[in-house]
């Protein structure tokens, strides 16, 4: 029973990983972003460094939670944008 469990939360992780979308249109009260969700899963390899509740929607996902958040990730790594014009395109 308890290999069976295990398979199936190996499953579950897997598949939310295969199933992400490559690219998401974030909502437009954030301003014209359109964020490399796969690109983001590939580099970081650790969903909690943006979904701390689990996987799936980020609730409070907002203009501030993503100025400090990625941004914030952005500076520290010295690696993606970090401009308004570098994510927010017209």
């Amino acid at each position: 029973m308890k290999k069976i469990i295990i398979t199936m939360l190996g499953l579950v992780a897997f598949a939310g990983t295969a199933c992400a979308a490559d690219i998401i249109d974030l909502p437009a009260s954030m301003g014209k972003v359109a964020f490399p969700h796969k690109q983001h899963q590939e580099a970081l390899k650790d969903c909690k460094a943006c979904h701390q509740n689990g996987p799936g929607k980020i609730a409070e996902l907002n203009k501030d939670w993503a100025h400090k958040t990625c941004k914030g990730c952005h500076a520290e790594m010295k690696k993606g944008p970090t401009s308004c014009k570098e994510c927010h395109k017209k």
